[in-house]
């Protein structure tokens, strides 16, 4: 059986009141004798987020030193958080192993959200992207001050792989996987991968389309790649697999920030992410380098991609591709908002 990428979700009002028609005319031909399921993906994603954030909550305790913690915590779990790479490594895990390896999934997913946290809790720092807002809220910079920002980022990567290896149950997991997986995530962190995207962005210089990809797929790419990634190594993926999942989960993170970056060239003020003026968006904008036509056209063949990486997965898996799929369309559509709610541990600061 086809299943057409084109997906049913809740929808909101459009994000803003000029934007381009041309993303709601954007689609994959499918087949016409196979009417596409409706799936939920409101549903689908917010259904995960408590439990993600109540293992958060757990793995992140106020300890000493206190207030290197209470960064730490207010890094992870300040609110407004999508979860987006969490859910989209446990999808990736059910979609191969099915949902009953739903719980190899978990660690990681909180793991890949601390690595996320601190990696925006570097790149909000003055020497940085001098953002004084993150989510919506004073970025934890701004709130703790650079020494305490600097050291919860420090602290969160290595305690992201400690979850890992001490949290992930071995009765569902091999250890060749774990190791697997702490090695994806240490590449997608390091020199070559975000760490890169960051060098590159405060370089400047990306004048050619080809040159803004790169930075944008090192910057934000690589983490979605990731999670798709560790979520196919969890649930038992072939080294085929994987590489599908890759593939599918760098298009996505792609595509998604440069949907960001369009729709902040039809607003004014706060970004998509709740970033302060100045410094919304990476500096690489696509829009700015090759102008609005040629940015949707990219996101036409983002989005094509995307779905086309998932298409080896349908015969052998049925509906569990469903949520992969639905991502991309959420990537451009952005039906709805997710809403994390603030613990009230958090909510308080």
């Amino acid at each position: 059986m086809a299943f057409s990428p084109v997906l049913s979700v809740a929808k909101m009002p459009p994000l803003a009141p000029k934007f381009p028609s041309t993303f709601h005319s954007i689609s994959v031909r499918c087949s016409a004798s196979s009417p596409p399921p409706a799936f939920d993906l409101r549903h689908y994603w917010t259904s995960f987020i408590s439990e993600i954030d109540a293992r958060l909550d757990a793995a992140v305790p106020v300890r000493y030193p206190s207030r290197v913690h209470e960064a730490m915590r207010y890094s992870v779990l300040s609110g407004g958080a999508k979860r987006a790479p969490s859910v989209m490594c446990v999808a990736a895990c059910e979609l191969v192993g099915g949902r009953e390896r739903r719980d190899a999934a978990f660690p990681t997913a909180c793991a890949l959200e601390m690595v996320h946290a601190a990696s925006l809790v570097h790149d909000d720092l003055p020497c940085m992207d001098a953002a004084s807002l993150r989510r919506g809220r004073p970025s934890t910079h701004a709130l703790y001050g650079v020494d305490m920002a600097i050291l919860a980022g420090d602290a969160l990567f290595p305690l992201a792989y400690e979850h890992v290896t001490s949290a992930t149950p071995l009765a569902l997991v091999s250890e060749h996987a774990v190791v697997q997986v702490l090695a994806e995530i240490a590449r997608t962190v390091g020199s070559t991968g975000m760490a890169a995207g960051q060098f590159l962005d405060l370089e400047g210089g990306s004048s050619s389309e080809s040159q803004v990809l790169d930075v944008l797929g090192r910057k934000f790419g690589e983490m979605a790649e990731c999670s798709a990634a560790c979520g196919g190594l969890l649930g038992g993926a072939d080294d085929e697999e994987v590489g599908m999942l890759r593939r599918y989960g760098r298009a996505v993170g792609v595509l998604y920030q440069l949907v960001d970056d369009i729709l902040m060239e039809e607003k004014e003020g706060v970004g998509s992410n709740g970033r302060s003026m100045g410094k919304m968006r990476s500096n690489a904008s696509v829009v700015d380098v090759v102008g609005m036509d040629r940015a949707l056209e990219i996101v036409e063949g983002l989005r094509e991609k995307a779905k086309n990486h998932l298409q080896g997965f349908e015969e052998k898996y049925g509906e569990r591709v469903l949520p992969l799929y639905s991502f991309v369309d959420y990537a451009v559509d952005r039906g709805f908002v997710i809403q994390e709610a603030i613990p009230a541990s958090i909510a308080k600061v």
